[in-house]
């Protein structure tokens, strides 16, 4: 009977995870390792599209969005459409609802969970009625069409205001992209963007080492931050804040916090304080030893020194890559690659005003504004898409043997995308 590996999800972790299994399974079977051919790598999720989700922020979000199911095929990949809802460890088997609404269990020799995270939503009175978010690709969608139709609406301050509810990465990524778009859709109307964070200081999570050039930007594209309130209440025509303060907007955008799938609770053993199962250094779940958890479902140890690895991309491909690799190895008798990634870099937009680059978990700057830019769009455009439906370059995009950092900076596809589009750095 044929083994099998399942992955629940298909965002970067996801994907990656696949591709790298079927990787290693297609190595070990030109060398004629009989028990590649039992081997089944599978791929359950609602969709198999790539959404790019860390472009949701941007204009247009209906089509930040990569099908990847001709690279499944290509790959030997079996794709499921369906939502996973329970995971049972003990009988190792997952159910799921497909699309018709047909309930069914799928059994697994090996388990990846890698079905990503959402943004918290607190209880605050009025949040889950009138905030928008730019999450998940519906909500993006959401958000964008109901931009679009402010020009509509009789001008007034409410209309013309926006506020970010959140200072932090996506917080300011969206509150710095806000004035092109706005500007594109209300002309020479007057508008406000304002974010409301708790903290003291904007972007409380990337340290000190950024600040001047986050706080600058925003002041250049007029983007009012108001630090150490938080929204405690929305309704259809404002936000009030914990200072008593109140806003009038039709547009509330809440960016504040992340927390892994919920699925993460199905599954025994510790978890951190975002919801993320602590795994160890093949990536297995401490307390599941047929589990693997991937991307912002695993709270991984990126080196030696304490660091761990973030909800983003950036780690989320390598930790793909890591759990698809030892689960298949553990089926085929092959040693693991244990997951590390000392370098760490941040590639924060910021709108117009260009982006800044920095290296580093203490993230010291590198490069500022429009330097910085091209840096950011070909991460965005280029980098974090999946590779075409050739079986070779998907299998050789997939190899966990990365050399432990996001290549952004100084990078030949990023050197060639500088030439074509004439930017000079």
């Amino acid at each position: 009977m044929p083994q099998r590996i399942v992955i629940v999800g298909s965002g970067f972790a996801g994907f990656w995870a696949a591709l790298s299994a079927r990787r290693l399974i297609s190595l070990n079977a030109e060398k004629g390792v009989s028990k590649t051919a039992e081997v089944e790598v599978v791929v359950i999720a609602p969709d198999a599209n790539l959404v790019m989700r860390p472009r949701l922020y941007e204009p247009n979000p209906a089509s930040m969005s990569a099908p990847v199911d001709d690279v499944y095929r290509a790959c030997g990949v079996r794709f499921i459409y369906g939502i996973v809802d329970t995971i049972r460890t003990a009988d190792h088997e997952i159910q799921m609802v497909d699309r018709a609404g047909v309930r069914s269990v799928v059994s697994y020799d090996k388990l990846i969970l890698a079905a990503g995270s959402r943004v918290v939503r607190p209880d605050i009175p009025g949040l889950s009625d009138y905030a928008f978010s730019v999450d998940q690709m519906e909500e993006a969608v959401k958000l964008d069409r109901h931009l679009q139709n402010l020009a509509s609406k009789p001008p007034s301050k409410g209309r013309n205001t926006v506020v970010v509810c959140g200072g932090g990465f996506t917080g300011i990524e969206v509150a710095a992209e806000l004035p092109g778009r706005l500007r594109a859709i209300l002309g020479d109307e007057e508008f406000h963007v304002i974010t409301v964070e708790r903290g003291q200081n904007i972007g409380p999570d990337l340290g000190p080492g950024p600040r001047p050039h986050i706080v600058k930007a925003l002041e250049d594209l007029k983007v009012e931050s108001k630090l150490g309130t938080s929204v405690v209440k929305l309704d259809a025509e404002g936000v009030t804040l914990s200072s008593g303060e109140r806003i009038e907007t039709l547009t509330a955008i809440w960016t504040a916090g992340v927390a892994a799938t919920p699925l993460t609770t199905q599954v025994s053993g510790k978890r951190d304080k975002f919801g993320r199962l602590h795994v160890d250094q093949d990536l297995r779940v401490t307390s599941a030893k047929d589990v693997f958890a991937a991307g912002d479902a695993a709270s991984a140890a990126a080196d030696d020194s304490g660091h761990y690895a973030k909800m983003s991309c950036q780690h989320a491909s390598p930790l793909g890559r890591i759990a698809g690799y030892n689960a298949a190895a553990e089926l085929l008798n092959v040693p693991a690659i244990p997951y590390s990634q000392p370098v760490y870099r941040v590639c924060l937009d910021l709108g117009t005003a260009g982006a800044v680059v920095g290296e580093g978990w203490e993230v010291n700057v590198q490069y500022t504004g429009h330097v910085a830019k091209p840096m950011k769009q070909f991460i965005n455009t280029t980098l974090i898409y999946p590779p075409n439906a050739n079986t070779a370059d998907a299998f050789a995009a997939a190899d966990p043997e990365f050399d432990g950092s996001d290549p952004a900076i100084n990078h030949p596809s990023l050197n060639r995308y500088l030439q074509e589009n004439g930017i000079a750095i």
